[in-house]
């Protein structure tokens, strides 16, 4: 069975852990040569190219924090060094904190819009510059709270609604280089994240799940296989459109 994407190179960021690391893996698996982006944990990166590496695929974990630039140089410098060229970016890396209305601060603000929106168009800006002429896939990571916003996560939910909107205009900038440029919005994910958050175990939890046609929350291979489809050529005619992936809530 061919993979499908044979020869290709693939950045994920923020895939020390979670959704990132199940994208790198599933992307490997594929045949994708893999660069495992982390900003804190070099273990978890490690092992995410240790499991790529056992199963015969190439791969390299990059320290960087995607908010800066010089560490998103630093990122794609390393790329370059190690795989000549881009042709999949996964921007992944995001965070989220809760806060009411009346705890919203500047801290908590820039925080979060600067790795989960400027972060976003830095990586794409640098990565851009090394796609092949052929072109590529970018697959940015939203959230249904992008469209169904919940409470007390204003400042997460305008980070996502942005996203959708930087994945539509730079579908259109980007689609006469063959680019292309799509979101996942994913529903609520069990991950290391949640668990250490207290959601998984929680009501709130309980209540998505009744409120979800499938009946259960998501787990990091629902969004990896469906980053996997956006990212090879079997979605080559798809750009500038948001996947709900989330069992049907909406």
């Amino acid at each position: 069975m061919s993979q499908k994407l044979q020869g290709k190179v693939a950045v994920v960021t923020g895939a020390s852990k979670g959704i990132g690391a199940a994208i790198a893996l599933h992307l490997a698996k594929e045949g994708a040569s893999v660069v495992v982006n982390y900003s804190s944990s070099k273990d978890g990166a490690d092992r995410v190219v240790a499991a790529i590496v056992d199963n015969g695929g190439k791969a390299l974990a990059v320290k960087a924090n995607v908010a800066k630039f010089e560490d998103v140089q630093h990122l794609f410098a390393e790329t370059k060094k190690a795989f000549g060229k881009v042709d999949v970016l996964v921007n992944n890396a995001g965070i989220y904190e809760f806060a009411p209305l009346e705890a919203i601060n500047p801290e908590h603000f820039h925080k979060q819009f600067d790795l989960n929106v400027l972060g976003l168009l830095l990586t794409t800006q640098e990565a851009v510059k090394l796609f092949p002429a052929e072109g590529g896939s970018i697959v940015n990571l939203s959230s249904v709270v992008a469209t169904t916003p919940v409470p007390n996560a204003s400042v997460y939910s305008a980070t996502k609604g942005a996203v959708d909107a930087l994945t539509r205009s730079l579908a259109a900038e980007l689609g006469p280089r063959h680019i292309r440029v799509n979101a996942i919005n994913p529903g609520m994910v069990e991950t290391e994240g949640t668990h250490t958050a207290g959601i998984t175990e929680s009501d709130f939890r309980k209540q998505i799940e009744q409120q979800t046609p499938l009946g259960r929350i998501g787990q990091p291979r629902d969004i990896a296989t469906a980053t996997v489809f956006l990212a090879s050529s079997d979605a080559g005619w798809v750009t500038g459109q948001t996947l709900l992936v989330a069992g049907g809530y909406r």
